[in-house]
């Protein structure tokens, strides 16, 4: 789904622009689906220059300390930065219909509303407070082990992951991997090469896959593999407060 337009206007009109069609048949078929340019490279270094501004986030992990892998991220206050914000605004309606049609696949609640004002509401009434969108720097032999996003009991099953490096001319490996555990089966993984400015919509923890009584859920994890040259700076969008 990529395209080498180099994006322009709001932030809400260049995801509209995107193929919805396509994206919600890969997210269905892979449990991701690559979006079209949406930051210009300006943008994109704009964003990863926060990084060091430490007024604009809540707090650093160390994944090695934490034994996440190897690297850094750091989550963003509520404060959002105007792209950051209009970024997860606009993506929030058109993920919608996906979760609400995997929700009734699976046979789960949908508790998500038409607005992501309201869903946070919910968030921050059940003490999921805390921001949850992360920026991540990762350099020579840094990478992050296999996991999923989930942060409390409310939970939105998409998110967003927008690469913020030239991949080849900045960093070479870091490379995006996904798994997913099968019935019966070994598992089955995936990589992704993110290109500057571009997003991987990509599950929080499973997808509906077809089986023999209708649908079932297919686990999967996401990660990122070692970064072997460079510097590698990503974007992540998640659509649920942390707890």
């Amino acid at each position: 789904m990529t395209d080498t337009a180099r994006p322009t206007g709001p932030i809400g009109d260049r995801l509209s622009a995107s193929d919805r069609g396509a994206l919600t048949d890969e997210l269905g078929e892979y449990g991701s689906a690559l979006t079209g340019q949406l930051l210009t490279p300006a943008e994109c270094a704009e964003i990863a220059g926060l990084y060091d501004d430490d007024d604009r986030f809540r707090t650093t992990v160390d994944m090695a300390r934490h034994r996440f892998g190897s690297g850094q991220y750091r989550y963003f206050t509520h404060d959002l930065p105007d792209t950051v914000r209009e970024l997860r605004e606009a993506f929030y309606p058109h993920l919608l219909p996906v979760a609400r049609d995997w929700a009734e696949k699976l046979g789960r609640p949908a508790p998500w509303p038409d607005t992501l004002r309201e869903w946070l509401t919910m968030c921050h009434t059940a003490g999921q407070d805390r921001s949850a969108q992360i920026l991540l720097r990762y350099g020579p032999g840094d990478w992050n082990a296999l996991h999923r996003d989930v942060f409390g009991d409310m939970i939105f099953p998409l998110q967003v992951v927008i690469g913020l490096n030239v991949p080849g001319t900045d960093f070479t490996g870091g490379e995006f991997i996904m798994t997913e555990q099968r019935a019966r089966a070994q598992s089955r993984g995936s990589s992704t090469t993110l290109p500057q400015g571009h997003g991987l919509v990509f599950t929080t923890r499973d997808r509906p896959v077809p089986s023999k009584r209708g649908w079932s859920n297919g686990p999967m994890r996401h990660g990122v593999s070692t970064v072997r040259s460079g510097r590698r700076h990503t974007l992540g969008l998640v659509f649920h407060d942390a707890a």
